[in-house]
């Protein structure tokens, strides 16, 4: 893999991280314990953007994995402008991998998220920006390439594990074809599998490298499908 980045996964340390500050999130106890989100956070947190990243380029010769936050690793500040709920720090930690030419989340990427006693992982397009609203509902209503995300949906939703994200809207949107083999997808406005459970034994050793992988590759014809497809 070149040079060795050796990522040995996330430790008890960084759960703790998250539970004590689910209980503490103030700016005064996260300044307190800024040295422990460094290093039980955010060093594997760059660890695992790196090696993610090496992984992924056989299939994603174009994937972004730029281990900083705001880039790979999402702040961990809420933007409270607008939330009635004013704590100020998110209690997870979450990271995407994207390819393609737009701004970060105007791409089809990887997305994984942990906290205190869950993981979250995905790949997908979590919201189309608006300007590919309209490609997409073009693409997934034509016959052929239609067809074609149908069949990768249907095949990845096989194991019960995973499900799909991003429906939106009630009605089938005005210019297009209520009969159409797709007309559910029409409903989306973005287009995401996802797999959400506990904590797995393999996230506090290298394992989990390969246990992230898998599920992204699993995810990986959506992603393809998506990159090609969306113009």
């Amino acid at each position: 893999m070149g040079n060795e980045i050796n990522f040995k996964g996330f430790s008890k340390a960084t759960f703790k991280f998250f539970k004590d500050l689910e209980n503490n999130n103030t700016r005064e106890w996260f300044e307190d314990n800024r040295k422990t989100f460094e290093k039980n956070v955010m060093e594997p947190a760059q660890e695992f953007v790196m090696e993610m990243g090496e992984l992924l380029k056989p299939v994603c010769p174009k994937i972004v994995a730029i281990p900083k936050i705001d880039k790979s690793i999402f702040r961990i500040y809420r933007d409270v402008r607008f939330s009635k709920d004013k704590t100020p720090y998110k209690t997870h930690l979450g990271i995407f991998l994207w390819e393609g030419p737009r701004k970060k989340l105007g791409n089809p990427g990887f997305y994984f998220q942990l906290d205190k006693a869950s993981i979250l992982i995905a790949g997908g397009q979590y919201s189309f920006p608006d300007d590919l609203l309209k490609s997409y509902r073009d693409v997934v209503s034509n016959k052929k390439k239609g067809a074609e995300v149908s069949r990768i949906l249907k095949k990845i939703s096989k194991n019960p594990s995973y499900k799909l994200g991003g429906a939106h809207y009630k009605k089938v949107p005005r210019g297009y074809d209520k009969e159409n083999p797709n007309a559910e997808l029409l409903l989306h406005n973005g287009l995401y599998i996802y797999y959400e459970g506990p904590i797995p034994k393999e996230v506090t050793s290298r394992e989990f490298l390969d246990y992230s992988y898998n599920i992204f590759m699993e995810i990986f014809p959506l992603h393809k499908w998506l990159r090609d497809n969306m113009k």
